[in-house]
């Protein structure tokens, strides 16, 4: 079954990845976004006949509604990603990763289905011994955390939506993100050969970005029976610490030096395992393991630098 898509935030480092997949499968793409990073990340599909674009703001009712009026299907993805930059611009953070669904959930009707990306970062440090299912106490620590539970909370009265609690995303993508964590490390190896690590030992989850477009079309291909659900989306093999994190690094870079800083703490205090069992009875397994993930990265960054000032 082919659906009528609406991918808002749609050309970012998640959407770059899901649209291409998304037309392959036949689908029909409009994407909206405000390419205020300049990217050109969607130049490879403008051939695609299925494939439409806005540029546009999520924010603008008189923007979105035309476009929620022609979809069957919303994944919205648009927002200020991440602790940093929403702690850098707290009012465009809750209009955007806020005030914007909430206009979007409004305007939908109860038929239209909605897949959402939420984030397990939501959990903070868990349980006493800090371990998180789906069913576990909600306890967020950043801003970007809580203004993406107070969304989850108000998607999940609909009952045609799913609630995707991503891991921190890793891996190349088309609009490449050289800020998470682990694209953040085997960046740092490659050019720089050591980082020094605040509280090495906390441990959260991961997922590689073309699994994240998978689960979108595991969901809309099972949709019936996931809907009204929160699922947690990570490898479960890759429940790791930033310090494992760097070993693993240090396998595929032996010349990579890391240590643990004596003072200082790092401002993001997430600390948590997390149980993906819930989507894996689903039916759904990753397919790039942490380690494959990081050998891509380094090809990756081979051919790119992450510098703007600088002679070399």
């Amino acid at each position: 079954m082919t659906h009528n898509i609406l991918i808002t935030g749609g050309a970012g480092y998640l959407g770059s990845t899901l649209v291409p997949a998304l037309l392959q499968a036949g689908h029909r793409v409009t994407v909206l976004d405000s390419f205020m990073f300049r990217q050109t990340s969607l130049n490879h599909v403008c051939h695609h006949a299925n494939f439409s674009v806005v540029k546009g703001d999520i924010r603008v009712e008189a923007t979105i509604a035309p476009l929620l009026a022609k979809a069957d299907v919303v994944i919205p993805l648009a927002a200020l990603v991440g602790a940093p930059m929403c702690n850098a611009d707290p009012v465009g953070a809750k209009t955007v990763n806020h005030d914007a669904i909430r206009l979007m959930l409004r305007l939908m009707s109860p038929a239209q289905r909605i897949l959402m990306p939420t984030t397990n970062s939501a959990y903070g440090s868990g349980d006493e011994n800090h371990f998180c299912t789906e069913e576990s106490e909600l306890r967020p620590i950043s801003l970007y955390a809580r203004e993406k539970v107070a969304v989850e909370r108000e998607l999940m009265q609909r009952e045609n939506a799913i609630s995707f609690r991503l891991a921190t995303v890793f891996g190349m993508s088309p609009r490449m993100r050289i800020d998470l964590l682990v694209n953040d490390f085997t960046h740092r190896a490659v050019h720089d050969r050591f980082v020094v690590l605040f509280e090495g030992g906390f441990k959260r989850n991961y997922i590689h970005v073309r699994d994240v477009a998978r689960v979108f079309q595991h969901g809309l291909e099972h949709f019936e029976s996931m809907r009204g659900q929160v699922y947690n989306v990570g490898l479960s093999q890759a429940n790791v610490s930033k310090r494992e994190l760097c070993e693993r690094i240090r396998l595929q870079l032996p010349d990579f030096v890391f240590m643990d800083a004596p003072l200082g703490k790092d401002p993001d205090q997430r600390n948590y395992i997390v149980s993906n069992a819930k989507l894996e009875a689903t039916g759904f397994e990753p397919t790039t393991s942490l380690d494959a993930g990081i050998a891509e990265l380094i090809k990756g960054y081979t051919m790119m630098k992450n510098t703007v000032h600088g002679n070399v």
